[in-house]
C-alpha cells in the first residue's frame, strides 16, 4: 500500500501482560520483544492492535484475523480535501495514536517525509493498519496531486473498498473525477464521506447533487448534518433516527452522545430524517451493504475531520458496508485453487534490508524462507524475512493468509506489478485450468495472460529535464540512487541522451522532479543540478513513404549484408507505439527467425523522431521486402531495419503534437477577468464557467509548454485565492507558426 510507505504503525514503548498462546512460535515473541520505538517528531503511539489492555485471544488472531474480518481500503479525494487529517483522526479513535497530529504542524503520521510536511501535501501512499471493533482495517492514505497518480493507481489495485472524501464546499473536484474513474477501472466499492462541514461555505446538499450529476452516482444519504459551516456541530443517523452530537468542550472528539429525534425539540429535523430513511431500502444494513458491493449506490457520510467531529460513525461505516476480501469476486482465484497467489503492487528500497516489495495475497500462504515464482520474469526467488506494517514499525511474522497485505524482504528482481506464485508448475496447472474453463466459455486468450494479474499502467512523463552530479567521481552514486527511485516509483522514467551523453529525467510534472530531485539530495547525500524543463512532446508523419536501405559490413571473415523496403504512414488512432504491418512477400521462414529483430529496429527507430528527437507515434511501419545474405546476424538485422525506418519518416511531413492539458482554475468572481485574460495569452481554450457556491469554476484545455509556474502567476492575479487542477488531456498538433517557432528555438535561431 504503500509507499515510503510510510507504514504507518505502531511504536509500542511498554507492552505488558502480553499473554501468548503456546500456538505461537518463539520468533514472533521474541521479534515483539527486540521491537524499539521509533517515533517521529515526538509522537506518542499506543501498543499493536490487539495488545489494548486484556482484549487478546492468540497472537495468530492478531497476525492472521479471520478473512471476514479484514477490510483493505483507501482513501482517495482531490488535493486538500482532507484524507491525511481523516487518517489521523481516524489513527487516534481506535487507540493507535495518543495525540492528534495535524498537516499544518508537521505532525501527521501518515504523512512523513521531509517534503510532505514542509508542503502540506501527501506524495507518497501511506498504509496504516489498526483494529477497530474487531476488524482488521489495512488503510491506504493516497496523494491528491496530479503529478502522483501512478502512487494511487497502484493502490487501488489491491484494495477491497474505498472512502471518497469531498470538500463540502465544493463538491466534485477536478482531481476527483480522475479517482472515481480509477477506482471504477478496478470495480471497488465505495462510501463518501463529505468533509469539512464546519467551513464557510459548506452545503450538504450542493455536495450531494454534485455526486449525483458529476459523479453519475446514486447517493445513499447514510447521515444529515446538524447544521452547516460555524452552526454545524454534529450528525443525525438516518438509519437509526439518532443524532450525534459532539461535545463542545471536547478538544479531542472523543466525547459525543446519540440522543432519539423527537417530534418535540426537533419537528424540521425529524421530517427531514424520515424523508431520507423512507428513500433507503428497507432491509437496511444488509441491504446498503449490498448495493454498494454492487456499486449501484454509494453510501454517503458527512463530518470535519480538522473538528473531530464524524470519524467514529465513518468508521463504523467501512466494517459495516464496504466489503472483506472473501466478498470480491477475483476470477483468477479459481485457477489456482489454495495455492499461493499474489500481487506485488510497490517496491521500497531500504538502505539496509535492500528491496522490500509490498504484495496484496490473494490466496494461498507466505512464509519466511519460502521460494516463489515470479510469472511475469520467470525467475525464482527466495523470502528471507516476512514483516507486517503496523504504522512506521515492520513487525517481524512468521505467516500471513490471503486477504492481508505483506512486506517481504529478500526480493531482488520482483518489480511493481509482477504476479507472484509458489512455483512455475503451480502456474502451468494454473494455466491450464484457465484454459479449459476458456474453452467452455469460447474464449481465446494468451495462456501467460490467464495466469497473470492485472499489473499497474505506467502513463508517460510529460516533463524531462537533464541532471548532473556534482563531480564525474559521483556519477556512479547518483545512478544507484536513481536505480532505487525507478524501483519505488515506475513514473520516473531516466534515459541518456545519445548525442550529449547527458542522464535525462523524465516525470510527471514540476513538483514531481522536484520532489525526485529534493529526495537524492536528502537520502543519497548528493548535490545533483537540474538542466531547465523542459515539454516531452511527441512527433507524428502527415504522408505515406517508402524508403529502403541496405546494410554491408564484413566482421572478421565474416559477411553480413541485409537489404530492407519499408512504407511508413499515419494512421487515425491513437497509437504510442508502432503500428507493424508485413506484406503477404514476406516469407514465413524468414519471419519466425527475424521478427524479433525486424521489431526490436522498428521500435527503435520511433523513439527519436526527425525534428526534435521526440518518441514518434500514430505511425504505421509495412515491411515490404527482407533480404538476409547468410550467416548475417540478427542485430545487423535490426539495426537495417531501424536506419531504414528513419531514412522514411525524414523523407515525410513531420508534424510536432504537444500535449494538452485539462485545466480547472476555481476563483472568486472578483478576480474572473484577469484570469480569463490571462488563459487568452497562453492559448487557453475555455470549455465552460461553471458557479460553486460563491466561486467561478473555469473548466477548459491549455498546452503544457504555456502553463509552466502557472501557480505563481495566478497566486499574484488573485491574492493567493484561487486553486487550479491540471491533468494531461491529450496529445494535439502544433500549428505551423508554434512549430517553427519550438524548431527555431530548440537550434538556437531564436
Amino acid at each position: 500500500m504503500l509507499s515510503n510507505l510510510r507504514i504507518c504503525a505502531v511504536s509500542h514503548q511498554t507492552i505488558s501482560s502480553v499473554h501468548i498462546n503456546n500456538i505461537c512460535c518463539y520468533k514472533v515473541r521474541a521479534s515483539l520483544k527486540r521491537l524499539k520505538p521509533h517515533v517521529p517528531l515526538g509522537r506518542n503511539y499506543s501498543s499493536l492492535p490487539g495488545l489494548i489492555g486484556n482484549d487478546i485471544k492468540s497472537l495468530h488472531s492478531i497476525i492472521n484475523p479471520p478473512i471476514a474480518k479484514i477490510r483493505n481500503i483507501g482513501i482517495m479525494a482531490h488535493i486538500d480535501a482532507g484524507k491525511t487529517t481523516t487518517t489521523e483522526r481516524i489513527l487516534y479513535y481506535s487507540g493507535y495514536t495518543r495525540s492528534l497530529g495535524d498537516v499544518d504542524d508537521g505532525d501527521t503520521v501518515t504523512d512523513f517525509m521531509a517534503q510532505e510536511r514542509e508542503r502540506g501535501i501527501t506524495i507518497q501512499s501511506a498504509a496504516v493498519t489498526f483494529d477497530w471493533k474487531g476488524y482488521r482495517v489495512n488503510l491506504i492514505d493516497t496523494p491528491g496531486h496530479v503529478d502522483f497518480t501512478l502512487e494511487v493507481e497502484r493502490c487501488l489495485r489491491v484494495l477491497d473498498g474505498a472512502v471518497a472524501i469531498f470538500d463540502a464546499s465544493a463538491g466534485v473536484e477536478a482531481q476527483t473525477l480522475t479517482v472515481w474513474r480509477q477506482a471504477d477501472k478496478h470495480n471497488i466499492p465505495r462510501i463518501c464521506f463529505l468533509n469539512k462541514m464546519d467551513k464557510t461555505g459548506a452545503s450538504f446538499k450542493y455536495a450531494v447533487e454534485s455526486i449525483r450529476e458529476k459523479l453519475k452516482a446514486k447517493p445513499l444519504l447514510l447521515q444529515l448534518p446538524i447544521g452547516e459551516a460555524k452552526t454545524f456541530k454534529g450528525v443525525v443517523d438516518v438509519v437509526t433516527k439518532e443524532k450525534l452530537l459532539w461535545n463542545s468542550n471536547s478538544n479531542d472528539g472523543k466525547d459525543f452522545e446519540r440522543k432519539p429525534l423527537l417530534e418535540m425539540s426537533d419537528p424540521e429535523l425529524l421530517k427531514e430524517t424520515t424523508e431520507a430513511r423512507n428513500a433507503l431500502i428497507e432491509q437496511l444494513q444488509t441491504a446498503i451493504h449490498r448495493v454498494t458491493l454492487a456499486q449501484t449506490a454509494v453510501p454517503v457520510l458527512c463530518g470535519s475531520a480538522l473538528k473531530n467531529k464524524g470519524i467514529q460513525p465513518l468508521l463504523d461505516a467501512v466494517t459495516v458496508y464496504l466489503p472483506s476480501p472473501e466478498e470480491r469476486n477475483y476470477e483468477f482465484l479459481q485457477w489456482y485453487k489454495d495455492d499461493l497467489c499474489a500481487l506485488a503492487f510497490k517496491v521500497l528500497h531500504d538502505k539496509q534490508r535492500g528491496p522490500l516489495v509490498f504484495m496484496r495475497i490473494y490466496s494461498g500462504t507466505i512464509k519466511p524462507q519460502l521460494a516463489i515464482h515470479n510469472v511475469n520474469g520467470n525467475c525464482t526467488e527466495r523470502i528471507s524475512r516476512l514483516l507486517l506494517p503496523f504504522a512506521d514499525q515492520h513487525v517481524e511474522i512468521p505467516s500471513l493468509t490471503a486477504g492481508n497485505i505483506a512486506l517481504t524482504v529478500g526480493l531482488k528482481h520482483t518489480a511493481t506489478g509482477d504476479t507472484i506464485v509458489s512455483s512455475k508448475s503451480s502456474a502451468l496447472a494454473a494455466a491450464r485450468r484457465a484454459e479449459r474453463e476458456g474453452e467452455k466459455k469460447h474464449r481465446q486468450n494468451n495462456e501467460a495472460e490467464r495466469v497473470l494479474l492485472a499489473g499497474v499502467e505506467i502513463p508517460e512523463p510529460v516533463f524531462f529535464c537533464t541532471i548532473e552530479p556534482p563531480s564525474v567521481s559521483k556519477q556512479p552514486d547518483l545512478e544507484h540512487a536513481l536505480k532505487c527511485l525507478q524501483r519505488e516509483d515506475p513514473s520516473l522514467k531516466v534515459r541518456l541522451d545519445p548525442d550529449s551523453g547527458q542522464t535525462v529525467l523524465c516525470g510527471m510534472g514540476e513538483l514531481h522532479i522536484e520532489i525526485i530531485h529534493d529526495r537524492i539530495k536528502r537520502e543519497y547525500g548528493l548535490e545533483t543540478y537540474l538542466g531547465p524543463l523542459q515539454v516531452a512532446y511527441r512527433e507524428t508523419i502527415l504522408n505515406s513513404v517508402r524508403a529502403t536501405d541496405t546494410l554491408d559490413r564484413t566482421l572478421g571473415d565474416k559477411r553480413h549484408l541485409v537489404t530492407v523496403e519499408v512504407e511508413a504512414r499515419p494512421i487515425e488512432t491513437s497509437s504510442v507505439t508502432p503500428v507493424i504491418e508485413y506484406a503477404e512477400s514476406i516469407s514465413e521462414g524468414l519471419l519466425k527467425v527475424s521478427k524479433e529483430a525486424i521489431e526490436s529496429g522498428i521500435h527503435s527507430a520511433c523513439l527519436q523522431g526527425p525534428l526534435l528527437g521526440s518518441p514518434v507515434q500514430d505511425v504505421a511501419i509495412t515491411l515490404y521486402s527482407l533480404t538476409v545474405h547468410p550467416g548475417t546476424s540478427t542485430t545487423m538485422i535490426s539495426a537495417c531495419v531501424s536506419r531504414c525506418v528513419q531514412k522514411a519518416l525524414k523523407k515525410a511531413d513531420k508534424q510536432v503534437l504537444e500535449p494538452l492539458m485539462n485545466l480547472e482554475v476555481t476563483v472568486a468572481r472578483d478576480y474572473l477577468s484577469p484570469v480569463l485574460a490571462d488563459l487568452a495569452q497562453r492559448r487557453g481554450n475555455i470549455q465552460e464557467i461553471q458557479t460553486r457556491q460563491d466561486n467561478k469554476v473555469v473548466i477548459g484545455f491549455v498546452p503544457l509548454a504555456d502553463i509552466m509556474g502557472y501557480s505563481t502567476v495566478l497566486r499574484t492575479l488573485t491574492s493567493g485565492s484561487a486553486t487550479f487542477a491540471l491533468e494531461l488531456s491529450t496529445y494535439q498538433a502544433m500549428n505551423s507558426q508554434d512549430q517553427n517557432t519550438l524548431l527555431n528555438r530548440r537550434s538556437g535561431l531564436t
